[in-house]
């Protein structure tokens, strides 16, 4: 019994060392998927957000004398953003800051538009028009809570792959992945005009 105990200890800390492998290997695969589902919900908010205003420029669109520069550039700032789509398993901060910038031109677009509307009295008066204006605000709070859901979701794999000794037996297959920041300018202060 003696001259098998070596080969039990040496059995069992070669189980233990698999083990803790497979551990460290399902941890960070659990990670990967929770950012990549934390990323579709922010699709999926920016996607709604685009619905919303197609519907918006549809609805604007009936009052007949509106200006039709501010339309265009709302159909064409949300035409730019649909078509970019970004695999989250391989995002880099580049590709994060072009969607990020594809969606910001759509929010500077979609905000000349509403204050144009403000010149339009039977527009406001609108049914439809008030209740899609009620809804995408309620969508910018959903895209809102998407994305810090996601950067919650990116802390939290980033911390757990970039540690030690993760890091190590990791060895390289799952990299940093970016945080959503705000749009460049977003720190000056917004001018308002009357």
């Amino acid at each position: 019994m003696r001259k098998f105990l070596p080969i039990i200890v040496i059995g069992g800390i070669l189980l233990i060392g698999i083990m803790w492998y497979m551990n460290v290997n399902n941890t960070a695969n659990k990670k990967t998927q929770g950012v990549n589902k934390e990323w579709g919900n922010v699709e999926t908010s920016y996607q709604r957000r685009n619905d919303l205003i197609g519907n918006l420029v549809n609805t604007v669109k009936g009052a007949a004398d509106f200006e039709k520069g501010t339309l265009t550039a709302v159909i064409e700032a949300r035409s730019k953003a649909t078509s970019m789509t970004i695999d989250p398993s391989k995002i880099t901060p580049e590709q994060l800051e072009q969607f990020n910038q594809a969606q910001g031109g759509v929010s500077s677009a979609l905000s000349r538009l509403l204050v144009t509307v403000e010149q339009y009295p039977q527009l406001r008066a609108n049914e439809n028009f008030l209740k899609l204006q009620d809804e995408l605000a309620s969508t910018e709070n959903t895209i809102q809570t998407a994305r810090t859901r996601y950067n919650e979701a990116v802390q939290d794999y980033n911390g757990y792959v970039l540690n030690m000794p993760q890091n190590m037996i990791l060895n390289g297959k799952y990299t940093e992945k970016p945080f959503f920041k705000s749009v460049a300018g977003a720190e000056k202060p917004v001018e308002v005009k009357f």
